[in-house]
């Protein structure tokens, strides 16, 4: 119910800036100040609102129980003291423009080291649970182990007592998919972005680039029924076809597998996956295209070169920090998508690199885990944080390993 509060933050902080820039103009009449009049008004709105949103929070977490009519009085008069204070303040030769300055320097450092401290704050507690999930099975069994079936039992004498953590299966499922997905992706987004950049006309980039931008906000659940509902059984029905033409000749065990061809397998999801990944790959592409310096371009073209031969030769060299880290915003889309691999690929956990086979991924396996009403000391819920933790630190090396090759060929190109 804080938000009940907000009217009341919002009259205080008009008036105390109304007030304040009255007052400053009043006395400042015929007197060089130093400030000017609205820079003192904010000084009294500073004044009146920060002290009624610290009883606010305060009432909210040390006496929730004084109800709203207690704390919005409490507010109030502190809205009020502050803004009567602010307002005795105001002088000419008060320096509310350097006050303000520094509450909003303020600010906006408490905000950069609140973002750093939930960081800071999520990896230690995802760091605190795996290493209770490690105390219970092997990190080597965790990361080589082959069979993954979390099913603990709740009591002794059930079935499943004692499951199988093995996470290489999950591994593949996830590597696999985002091979798939890159494979679609990364070529069709990057020409796609080369030829809005260097060949499209002015009326045909205003109409393409608008529609690409806005396919990148379509939610993901959309794409996941696209998957399910048409791409499977379009793919399930071209393979059994294909299938039922090698049945009965030399090719018939093939034939009878791609018979056997469901709607859900690793080829739908990563194939679905990559559609949705093109936007974000061919609208970053693109911007950092056109990016590089039109001297490049204007250089190659008066050595004879052609415009492929451009963009070949110098545009992708010169691109290629921004289009390497395109990509790799795509890859890590891909490796953290749910929902598609939910509605095409299955829930199987198989060591497999066949694209017609039934997969899963890590993150499909943790929301898995923690759907539902869990016991949060089993191992099976704590595995959730081991798989977290192992895809944390896979992409954190990713990503270094990227910017240290973006680094190797900017400093050619600086």
């Amino acid at each position: 119910m804080t938000w009940l509060f907000l009217p009341l933050l919002i009259v205080a902080a008009v008036v105390a800036f109304v007030g304040g820039r009255a007052i400053a103009r009043r006395r400042q009449q015929g007197v060089r100040a130093h400030s000017r009049p609205g820079q003192h008004g904010a000084y009294a709105l500073i004044w009146a609102v920060v002290p009624a949103l610290v009883v606010i929070i305060a009432a909210g977490f040390l006496a929730p129980a004084l109800g709203i009519v207690a704390t919005a009085a409490g507010a109030a008069v502190a809205a009020v003291l502050g803004g009567l204070f602010a307002f005795s303040r105001i002088q000419p030769e008060l320096r509310a423009r350097n006050r303000v300055e520094a509450w909003i320097v303020g600010l906006l450092f408490a905000s950069s080291v609140v973002a750093v401290l939930v960081t800071v704050g999520i990896i230690a507690a995802l760091v605190f649970d795996s290493l209770r999930f490690f105390a219970s099975v092997p990190i080597g069994e965790f990361l080589f182990g082959t069979q993954w079936s979390p099913q603990t039992a709740i009591r002794a004498d059930q079935v499943g007592s004692t499951g199988a953590f093995g996470a290489l299966p999950l591994f593949a499922g996830t590597f696999l998919i985002m091979l798939i997905a890159m494979t679609v992706a990364a070529p069709i987004g990057l020409f796609a972005a080369i030829y809005l950049s260097e060949y499209a006309g002015p009326v045909f980039r205003a109409v393409v680039k608008p529609v690409l931008e806005v396919l990148a906000g379509v939610p993901t659940v959309v794409y996941g029924f696209f998957a399910a509902l048409t791409v499977g059984p379009a793919f399930r029905e071209f393979f059994n076809n294909i299938g039922a033409l090698l049945v009965g000749g030399p090719l018939d065990g093939l034939g009878q597998y791609l018979m056997l061809v469901q709607n859900q397998m690793a080829l739908v999801a990563g194939a679905v996956m990559g559609i949705m990944l093109i936007p974000f790959v061919s609208s970053l592409s693109d911007d950092i295209i056109n990016a590089v310096p039109q001297s490049l371009r204007d250089g190659s073209y008066a050595m004879g070169a052609t415009r492929s031969e451009t963009v070949k030769r110098v545009l992708l060299p010169a691109a290629l920090p921004g289009v390497a880290g395109a990509m790799l915003l795509a890859m890590s889309r891909a490796i953290g998508e749910t929902m598609i691999v939910t509605m095409a690929a299955g829930l199987a956990a198989r060591l497999t690199l066949n694209p017609l086979d039934t997969v899963t991924t890590v993150t499909v396996q943790i929301v898995t885990l923690l759907t539902g009403d869990q016991e949060f000391n089993s191992t099976k819920t704590l595995a959730a944080f081991g798989l977290g933790l192992t895809l944390f630190t896979v992409t954190l090396v990713l990503n270094f390993i990227a910017q240290r090759i973006v680094q190797t060929y900017r400093q050619q190109y600086d």
